[in-house]
């Protein structure tokens, strides 16, 4: 059986094998700027935040590795007027390789006030994965082997999760299981369909208050996946003003990160992250951008912690 490789997939290829040794095919996807776009991993945050609240992301990774992953991801979230029920929805489009994955997911928290300004909510998850693969945009195999060469349209699986969050006006701490179901994706060291595995998130901040117009927020998101090592984001991060947002991340064995926002108004908040590769990968690439956009409806004042820091 013969092997062919298209020239535009020949570095992606070839860095992919480099690194194997060190690292685990990608699965769900990674986010710098986690701490605002906590729903992703974590349904129990849904309605948090005390009003209705919508985020758009935008993330290009590996700049200049052609088939390099690249994300983008929409959530809405609201509490119901009891304020104990939020719900949300979750769209993101992943693309890596050859591969585009499409998850769709409704969210559900219920919260319990434990005293004052303090709530632990219970979070649940379900929605649906669509995987689409054309081979012949990576790696591909003779023609005449119609098992290797054939593509996989609008396959649709199942996907279930859940999550707790605890939160006060300062700190918050939040475990979750995106999905509890297996399902095929594409790996792209391997470059093949396989089946991925539990992913468990837990996360965490908390938010000084160092003086009426300086806060400073250290927070860390650690994800444990079966047969992979055990990963780290850990950031730090100060508001001035109420306004503005300067920081930096470092995801373990991987890359650094600078962070910087800017509250636009009452409703918008514009974020942005670069990240600078520390791994094999970073004399083949220009860096990773993702950039947000968040929008916030009739924010409740009286709500115990400000949305805008978590």
């Amino acid at each position: 059986m013969k092997l062919y490789i298209k020239p535009l997939e020949t570095y992606f290829i070839l860095i992919c094998s480099f690194i194997t040794i060190c690292a685990s095919a990608q699965q769900d996807p990674e986010y710098t700027q986690y701490m605002y776009n906590t729903m992703a991993v974590n349904p129990a945050y849904a309605g948090s935040t005390g009003s209705l609240e919508a985020t758009l992301l935008h993330r290009s990774q590996w700049v200049g590795i052609s088939g390099a992953p690249e994300t983008q991801s929409f959530s809405i979230h609201a509490p119901l007027r009891n304020e104990k029920i939020g719900l949300g929805l979750s769209v993101v489009n992943d693309k890596i390789g050859p591969s585009n994955e499409l998850y769709l997911d409704g969210n559900f928290s219920y919260s319990v006030p434990l005293g004052y300004e303090k709530r632990l909510a219970f979070g649940l998850k379900a929605g649906m994965r669509m995987l689409n693969i054309d081979w012949s945009k990576g790696r591909y195999y003779d023609g005449t082997d119609v098992l290797l060469n054939q593509n996989i349209d609008n396959q649709m699986k199942l996907a279930v999760g859940a999550g707790i969050y605890y939160y006060t006006e300062k700190w918050y701490l939040g475990f979750s299981i995106p999905s509890f179901i297996q399902n095929n994706y594409y790996d792209d060291v391997q470059e093949s369909i396989d089946y991925d595995r539990l992913h468990y998130y837990l996360m965490g901040g908390y938010v000084f208050d160092l003086n009426p117009n300086l806060k400073f927020k250290p927070a860390f998101l650690v994800k444990a996946v079966s047969g992979a090592p055990l990963t780290a984001d850990i950031s730090a991060n100060f508001m001035i003003y109420e306004k503005f947002v300067i920081g930096g991340s470092y995801r373990t064995d991987d890359s650094i990160s600078i962070l910087a926002g800017f509250q636009i108004s009452k409703s918008f908040y514009l974020g942005y992250a670069f990240d600078y590769t520390v791994s094999g990968l970073n004399k083949y690439n220009d860096g990773t951008h993702e950039f947000i956009l968040r929008y916030t409806f009739n924010k409740n004042q009286s709500k115990i912690k400000s949305p805008r820091f978590f």
